[in-house]
């Protein structure tokens, strides 16, 4: 019996609280089993599509999806803005070959097994494959989950060298993953052949950059002459909302360019503005990305699967084995650490919002591709995807705890020591060893103390009394007056070879650490020479790994290993241990 023959609830406030609701209780519920809360968003999204209440076909119409078409686009434009962001080029120094080598990778060997797989693979399982769908499969597969990756890191409080691989690679797989589907989908519609399918690439590209680049360099200029502080991050989102809407002529694809671009732009010119942004969303970050996965999650039916089920699966694995043979080939040919090469290929499985952007556009009517084809990429795909999702965080979490970096996004004592502020190959006398490493500090870290001044200080400190501490270690450094700052900055240079200096103990030196300490933090500087030169005398085979670094990957891994907690110690665990020590000392009095 119908009791409530009348009953609609059609508004779409109400739908967003609903499916919010539903998606924060589903996130929470997968977080107690230590799944990722995205997986539970998604997961409780395809449960949302075929709940049935009293009164109501669906809790929401999977068809009126459409009325969220906005707020979709707005957290998908906001995800790329993020993923932009975090292209520092001044922090990605010694990831460029890693980088580099994973592009070209994702441009050709996963396409080309994938795409190699879904056709003669598909047509053993399905004779109506054909060449386009499986050139198709090919591009979406290489699109990666930035928005998704990144919560997982976040959630997994993760830090270290796979982390920084996946953060500066996951946005630029997807502006490949848009180029080569531009380049296939225009060879496969028109038929003008390859050089009018790279033109169409190279006029998007062209266009998003200009259109991103100018609401960047707009908010930049408002920022300094109108805008006060307290609406920087109202202005952020007005760039992702402007590079979206602009772009949008060339759908989805277009504006995920364009934030990107737009974020890309921002954080190499005015990095604080980027700051402010994130911040000023980040509280209400939780909200907009448990409804955008639940809503995600709801596009996705599993009731299409069955018919089509060994193309899914043929689809899924080969996605799988393509992802892993192209990241483990370009991390062995960088020379990445084992770690990196080993995970990095399982942290790519999450497929997402770029993913179901291409997928919709081939599904359109403007795509000029037959029904067949359409239905094909759209069932499959969808499908493929949904599983992905559900899998694909799982998958980075667990790569990120093989690695031993998740929960260590934690202060520690020598943090200021990442991989972008380590030099392998250093050579020279002394002269010339801090004329390269006060390069490299300047090169890498903000510093309001000029240039000059600096390494005079240092050769003044070193005139006065040798850093050379014995046993290859030589730690020079010098007092500055930074306003404002108490941080403790420097970096480190190795020599394999070892250079000849006036040391001490006559032994080569093999570790240069270049130490910038304000006044303020004296006690701070005294706690890292001796952790560091603890770490170094103390075991011969930590100092012989960290001598011997092949790259300065290889060096930070040394450093944050978790052999070393007691001297690269967490900073809350040690101030933790000294209000411990102070309580027990004043009960003891």
């Amino acid at each position: 019996m119908d009791f409530f023959p009348n009953l609609h609830f059609d508004d779409p406030l109400f739908n967003m609280a609903v499916v919010l609701t539903a998606g924060v209780l589903g996130g929470e519920l997968f977080a107690l089993i230590r799944l990722p809360k995205v997986t539970g968003w998604i997961a409780t999204g395809i449960l949302l599509r075929q709940l049935r209440l009293p009164g109501m076909d669906t809790v929401l119409d999977p068809q009126a999806l459409d009325r969220f078409g906005p707020y979709m686009n707005f957290v998908l434009g906001f995800i790329a803005f993020t993923v932009g962001a975090s292209l520092y080029f001044g922090s990605l120094r010694n990831t460029g070959k890693r980088i580099g080598l994973l592009l070209l990778g994702e441009a050709m060997i996963t396409p080309t097994l994938v795409g190699s797989v879904m056709y003669f693979g598909g047509k053993w399982l399905d004779p109506s494959m054909s060449l386009p769908p499986a050139a198709l499969f090919a591009a979406i597969a290489i699109a990666g989950a930035p928005g998704t990756t990144v919560l997982v890191i976040q959630e997994a409080r993760a830090r270290g060298i796979l982390t920084r691989t996946l953060l500066a690679a996951i946005g630029l797989i997807d502006m490949v993953a848009v180029a080569v589907f531009v380049f296939i989908s225009t060879f496969l519609a028109d038929e003008s052949g390859w050089v009018h399918a790279l033109e169409s690439v190279g006029v998007q590209f062209a266009v998003t950059l200009a259109i991103g680049a100018t609401c960047a360099l707009l908010a930049i200029v408002m920022v300094r002459t109108l805008v006060s502080p307290a609406f920087l991050g109202p202005l952020m989102v007005a760039v992702v909302l402007g590079a979206w809407g602009a772009a949008a002529s060339f759908g989805t694809s277009g504006g995920i360019l364009a934030c990107t671009f737009a974020g890309i732009t921002l954080t190499n010119s005015r990095h604080d503005l980027v700051r402010s942004g994130e911040a000023y969303l980040n509280s209400i970050g939780g909200a907009l990305f448990a409804l955008f996965y639940t809503f995600a999650g709801m596009k996705l039916d599993f009731t299409q699967i069955p018919p089509v089920i060994g193309l899914v699966a043929l689809y899924f694995l080969a996605r799988l084995f393509a992802k892993t043979i192209s990241a483990y080939t370009a991390m062995s040919l960088s020379g990445a650490t084992d770690n990196v090469r080993k995970y990095l290929g399982m942290s790519l499985l999450p497929h997402g919002g770029v993913a179901v952007g291409l997928i919709i556009l081939v599904g359109s009517e403007q795509s000029g591709f037959s029904d067949e084809i359409k239905s094909m990429v759209t069932t499959v795909g969808l499908s493929a995807l949904a599983i992905n999702q559900l899998l694909g965080p799982s998958a980075t979490r667990f790569a990120l705890t093989q690695t031993g970096e998740a929960r260590k996004d934690r202060p520690r004592l020598l943090d200021f020591l990442q991989e972008n502020r380590i030099m392998v190959d250093l050579d020279g006398d002394t002269e010339e060893i801090f004329q390269k490493l006060t390069n490299l500090l300047y090169a890498t870290t903000p510093m309001s103390t000029p240039q000059e001044k600096f390494l005079e200080s240092v050769r003044a400190r070193e005139s006065s009394q040798t850093t050379c501490l014995g046993t290859g270690l030589m730690i020079p450094h010098a007092i500055i007056d930074e306003p404002g700052d108490n941080e403790v900055k420097g970096v480190l240079g190795i020599s394999k070879k070892g250079i000849k200096l006036n040391t001490p103990d006559g032994r080569a030196v093999h570790a240069v650490l270049l130490l910038a300490t304000p006044e303020s933090s004296r006690k701070r500087h005294l706690e890292i020479l001796s952790a560091f030169a603890t770490a170094i005398t103390r075991d011969i085979n930590i100092r012989e790994q960290l001598y011997r670094s092949r790259s300065a990957a290889h060096a930070y891994e040394v450093l944050h290993a978790d052999d070393l907690n007691d001297v690269n110690y967490f900073l809350e665990d040690a101030q933790q241990r000294a209000g411990l020590l102070e309580q027990d000392e004043e009960t003891a009095s």
